[in-house]
């Protein structure tokens, strides 16, 4: 990561600041050489007051020392039938596996904790045969996480849980992750793999949604390699569960875990929850309902006013971002005769919900809807919120000359000095709602 990616960092630690990250890593990526490397991108991501909450998977230390052993054992993930001997070696890789992590983060000045906050019980039979030992996740201990978390303390959690007796299973790393997540409503759900991003017909996926991902697992799965299998599954259900972000990355790469963090890019695959569900076309009953949002940023001179009539004209340009039938945010595409290129107007956030990450969400939004109608380039002219359009969604300031002739002559007539802003579709990657 180079120095001048610290403004891109700085650009999204006021959306993470004390949200909950789940880092999910894979026992394969902690037996390579880049341990320490990620162990400094998550002091660096709680140097941000980013709370971490780290889950290990044990499958390539479990194979290891059932070789050293010699102890026959049929699967390694927790997926499958846990006798008492697999248990046993389990127990020691996974544990053995914990304090390890748990030096690593000593040694870089971080306070950490193995806490017993999976309650598991036994999978039982399935198509007739015992699992034994194999546990599924009953339910995490949120309060226990939270209190550990507000003490400024790393959870490390191996893929172990314990029943109310005291017993010990083995259960899922992927699954205790999505579990954790879930109960602490994370932001992000992080799996750190030994495998590059996920392809599809030789094309690489940067980020896909849920729904997207979802028909990718049913149309495509001998393109998904089988470790990320399960990564896969675990994050649509994440995704549906209510975490925004699903992140797969390759953890043997350095600063694998901050650049797909922090650079819009990324170099792993996303898959992200359907952040649009609050976000439909205007409706005539909506018009009013415009006006009086806009009211204070028109009285401002952030943004032109606009007359009933002049809004219902273009009602068709105009998407609201609603909660419980209330309008609280709203942004219009205005595509010009051609329809190669669009000017974003009218982008507002009521007060009440500003940096929620709204607006980042209706621009890219419409820009979505852009793409897909084959728009070439947006345009967007501003007064007082250019950095925003800047920094959030890629857009850089460009001479007025750019403007269609009729745009030109009222922007020249308004005497706003408005700057000018545009962004190429056709080169730049998409704006991605955080």
């Amino acid at each position: 990561m180079k120095v001048s990616d610290l403004r891109g960092i700085l650009n999204y630690v006021p959306s993470y600041r004390e949200k909950v990250f789940v880092i999910a890593l894979d026992g394969a990526v902690l037996a390579g050489d880049n341990i320490s490397n990620l162990i400094l991108d998550i002091a660096v991501l709680w140097s941000l007051r980013i709370r971490t909450v780290l889950v290990h998977g044990a499958g390539q230390q479990i194979k290891d020392l059932s070789a050293q052993t010699a102890t026959p054992i049929s699967n390694y993930d927790g997926s499958g039938i846990t006798d008492p001997a697999t248990l046993s070696v389990a127990l020691t890789a996974a544990n053995r596996l914990t304090h390890e992590i748990m030096e690593g983060l000593t040694s870089v000045d971080m306070r950490c904790i193995y806490p017993n906050a999976i309650i598991a019980h036994p999978v039982g039979i399935i198509d007739g045969i015992d699992q034994q030992h194999t546990g599924k996740v009953e339910r995490v201990d949120e309060d226990l996480l939270r209190r550990v978390l507000a003490e400024d303390i790393v959870p490390v959690i191996p893929p172990l849980g314990f029943d109310g007796a005291g017993r010990t299973f083995r259960v899922n790393s992927d699954a205790v992750a999505l579990a954790v997540a879930r109960a602490l409503r994370a932001v992000k759900l992080i799996f750190v793999t030994a495998n590059d991003k996920l392809t599809r017909g030789g094309e690489v996926i940067q980020h896909m949604s849920v729904d997207e991902a979802a028909a990718y697992q049913k149309s495509c799965p001998d393109e998904i390699p089988p470790e990320l299998r399960s990564k896969v599954a675990h994050g649509i259900g994440a995704c549906r569960d209510g975490i925004d972000r699903v992140h797969i990355v390759n953890g043997k790469v350095d600063e694998a875990l901050l650049s797909e963090v922090f650079l819009n890019e990324g170099i792993g695959t996303m898959i992200y929850a359907n952040q649009y569900q609050s976000i439909r076309r205007a409706m005539k009953k909506d018009v009013q309902s415009i006006q009086n949002l806009i009211k204070r940023a028109v009285q401002s001179q952030e943004i032109l006013p606009r007359t009933r009539a002049m809004i219902l004209q273009q009602l068709n340009d105009y998407y609201v971002f609603e909660v419980d039938r209330n309008v609280l945010g709203c942004v219009a595409l205005h595509p010009d005769a051609e329809g190669r290129r669009a000017e974003v107007a009218c982008l507002y956030v009521s007060a009440s919900h500003e940096n929620q990450g709204i607006g980042r969400r209706l621009l890219a939004y419409v820009e979505k809807v852009a793409r897909e109608a084959g728009i070439e380039e947006l345009f967007a002219l501003s007064t007082q919120t250019f950095a925003f359009f800047e920094q959030k969604g890629g857009f850089s300031a460009v001479s007025p000359d750019i403007l269609p002739a009729k745009r030109r002559e009222q922007w020249e007539k308004s005497g706003r000095n408005s700057r000018v802003l545009a962004k190429d579709l056709r080169s730049q990657p998409a704006t991605m709602p955080v």
